[in-house]
């Protein structure tokens, strides 16, 4: 494996935590506001429609016709889900509500 390769997987992986952490942070503030939303059903779709169209613009083109830069973004995506589960999770929340 070449350098340059090694690179633009880096680059992958690091676009890969960027898009996790757009989807997941977007999704927590999404759902913390679903209570005083006047349409939350409106609200939920719209980020929905929003974040599925981020992440998948994306991952399309990160990838760059390439599986294996894929799935290193992908493997990105994960890790950062993992991260903010654990710092967001239903504890923290909590807190933040109270």
């Amino acid at each position: 494996m070449t350098l340059s390769t090694m690179i633009i997987l880096m680059m992958s992986f690091a676009a890969g935590l960027v898009l996790g952490a757009f989807y997941f942070v977007a999704l927590w503030r999404t759902v913390n506001r679903l209570s005083s939303a006047t349409s939350p059903v409106r609200l939920m779709l719209g980020s929905l429609i929003l974040r599925v169209a981020v992440v998948t613009a994306g991952f399309y083109f990160v990838m760059g016709g390439h599986w294996e830069r894929l799935a290193v973004a992908m493997l990105g995506f994960v890790l950062i889900r993992k991260i903010l589960t654990y710092r967001l999770g239903p504890q923290k929340a909590a807190e933040a509500v109270h």
